[in-house]
């Protein structure tokens, strides 16, 4: 066990850092087409973990209901390891899923502006997001 595995597991940080490594490869790998269900050889193509530490963090998360055991030393993500895996991939990669400059649909606005092209279109900053329970 590398020494960085070893002192992550002896702390009890080692398991949310794998947890969340796991949850945003597994979730990215699905989005991209690489099918539903991985092994753990299919992770280490993406996370430098040892057999030991994925083997132990998968069968955490399938204890915690976030991964399911699918047969032939494979697992999926449940509906909760899903929704998991988006928040933690949205929230580690937040700042290169922006819409970039002239991505938005309406052509009047601002950042379709060659003079604004640092302006930060409207339509998606959070302040112009609906709120919960506003009238649109």
């Amino acid at each position: 066990m590398a020494e960085r595995e070893r002192d992550e597991a002896d702390d009890g940080v080692g398991g949310v850092y794998w947890r969340d490594e796991i949850l945003q490869v597994m979730y990215w790998m699905a989005g991209e087409g690489f099918g539903q269900e991985f092994t753990p050889s299919d992770l280490r193509k993406f996370i430098s973990a040892g057999d030991d530490v994925l083997e132990e963090n998968l069968g955490r998360m399938v204890g915690t209901g976030l991964l399911e055991r699918t047969g032939g030393g494979r697992y999926a993500l449940t509906a909760e390891g899903k929704r998991e895996g988006g928040r933690r991939f949205a929230d580690e990669f937040e700042e290169m899923l922006k819409p970039g400059h002239f991505e938005c649909d309406e052509p009047d606005c601002d950042c379709h502006d060659p003079n604004s092209i640092e302006a930060v279109c409207k339509h998606f900053s959070p302040a112009h997001e609906p709120q919960p329970n506003s009238v649109n």
